[in-house]
């Protein structure tokens, strides 16, 4: 599909309902229907998917040219494939440009990508790496969304960590309380080789109004343990002047402050907390 044929489809398609998978929508396809006869699971595309440090992704992500390879045709918001390539490195990314959000009825609008990076910043300041390095830029239908795609465990299914209450997940359950997550679904859990389980999509975060909607209440009540206060106290901590000052422009002062009151609350409680009854406890679909 053309690029300009591709950015008039984003623009036709704002209000697209369906969940995100995992089919791409080939930028050099014709209609749409064959595009999807064409489609492919983004594993077999041979993209390169290297294992970068923090740093290096986020030079990558930031300064490296962006080549479009398709979109994913079931992304609520548009998601593009892309490959990022600067001084030699390259690596498949998702990007999701802001033109492409679905309007929300109880979040800002063209706000969804900056609450991705600024859940980013607050999972690398807890230090349990949960959030991909993700970043905030230019692309190819403008400011966007750019994250390091990861290479999920083929071995490992994310159902079965959902429903067996693994225990690797309970820092993404703390984390999700903190960062207030409307939207923590099983398909976005990515267990990686190693062990470690990373989470994704994170635009519906951080609003000021508990909205916690998750498929991780397998813990909810419990004490948390010390590293989970640990994790808890280094956001907090973390809420210096700069740090506040980067968040402030990507979230409202209002979920900034939000998100300190959230950190005090589970570092007073020492507890992850539990439905209340006020609003719909768990995302739909769930997976």
């Amino acid at each position: 599909m053309a690029g300009d044929d591709l950015e008039a489809e984003i623009r036709a398609e704002m209000a697209a309902e369906v969940d995100e998978g995992e089919e791409i929508l080939p930028a050099t396809a014709g209609s749409d229907e064959d595009a999807r006869e064409e489609s492919a699971s983004v594993e077999d595309l041979g993209l390169p998917m290297p294992v970068l440090g923090v740093e290096d992704a986020l030079a990558l992500l930031e300064r490296g040219e962006l080549e479009l390879v398709g979109r994913l045709w079931a992304s609520t918001n548009h998601a593009m494939l892309c490959v990022a390539r600067a001084g030699g490195l390259e690596a498949a990314c998702i990007y999701k440009p802001v033109m492409g959000e679905r309007p929300l009825g109880d979040f800002p609008d063209a706000t969804l990508a900056r609450r991705e990076v600024a859940a980013f910043a607050v999972s690398r300041a807890s230090g349990w790496d949960i959030v991909p390095p993700t970043v905030l830029r230019d692309g190819p239908f403008g400011e966007g969304m750019v994250q390091l795609w990861i290479r999920a465990d083929p071995a490992v299914d994310p159902v079965a960590l959902v429903v067996d209450e693994d225990i690797r997940l309970r820092p993404m359950a703390v984390f999700d309380a903190a960062v207030n997550n409307t939207d923590r679904k099983a398909g976005h859990l990515i267990p990686v080789r190693g062990g470690h389980v990373y989470g994704v999509d994170h635009g519906v975060t951080f609003h000021a109004e508990n909205k916690l909607r998750t498929v991780l209440w397998g813990w909810s009540g419990e004490p948390l343990t010390g590293e989970h206060l640990a994790g808890i106290t280094r956001v907090r901590d973390g809420l210096g002047p700069a740090t506040t000052a980067e968040l402030a422009q990507l979230v409202q002062p209002a979920e900034l402050a939000a998100l300190e009151r959230r950190c005090a609350e589970l570092l007073r409680t020492k507890a992850l907390p539990a439905p209340t009854g006020h609003w719909p406890s768990i995302p739909w679909p769930p997976f």
